[in-house]
């Protein structure tokens, strides 16, 4: 019963991740503090990409990049921000959903282990009273000779005696 709201939930979390995301990203943009500060890593990430890219199509490297004007830069860092929460949400539910599903392999690995310890032990019960119905067998036919023996022994002492 709990599985389909858990899942439900994640999905309804990764969903409202993507708004949160975009309102998140308009806020930086806004607030004076933050947006110097994303500046400084919006242009080291156009400096990244840039030569990264240069270097895949094999262009000149040496070539100094311009930076990224003031707008640019508080936009690019802010969809870097929106995905980055996106990607940070997503992978949280990942793991969370990778470790409720080891925890449950877990319960059920137990619940073997619990029922093979239960076979085990009524396996050893049964080996126990097949040894003690041996012995009482084994004793029943011992009884059996002696009694058939004696018997055997009496008829004997019966007949070797003669009848007055």
């Amino acid at each position: 019963m709990a599985l389909p709201f858990m899942k439900l939930g994640t999905l309804a979390l990764r969903t409202l991740s993507k708004p949160i995301a975009t309102r998140l990203k308009k806020r930086a943009a806004v607030n004076p503090k933050f947006r110097t500060a994303i500046m400084a890593i919006a242009q080291a990430n156009h400096r990244f990409t840039t030569r990264i890219q240069r270097r895949i199509y094999a262009r000149d490297t040496d070539v100094q990049i311009r930076p990224l004007d003031e707008e640019r830069a508080v936009q690019v860092a802010g969809d870097l921000i929106g995905e980055l929460f996106v990607f940070t949400v997503a992978g949280a539910v990942v793991i969370f959903e990778v470790q409720r599903s080891a925890r449950s392999e877990a319960k059920k690995e137990e619940a073997r282990k619990n029922e093979i310890e239960i076979m085990r032990q009524r396996d050893e019960n049964l080996a126990k009273q097949m040894e003690l119905l041996e012995q009482k067998l084994v004793e029943l036919e011992k009884a059996v000779r002696a009694k058939s023996l004696a018997d055997s022994q009496t008829k004997e002492v019966k007949q070797e005696k003669p009848s007055p």
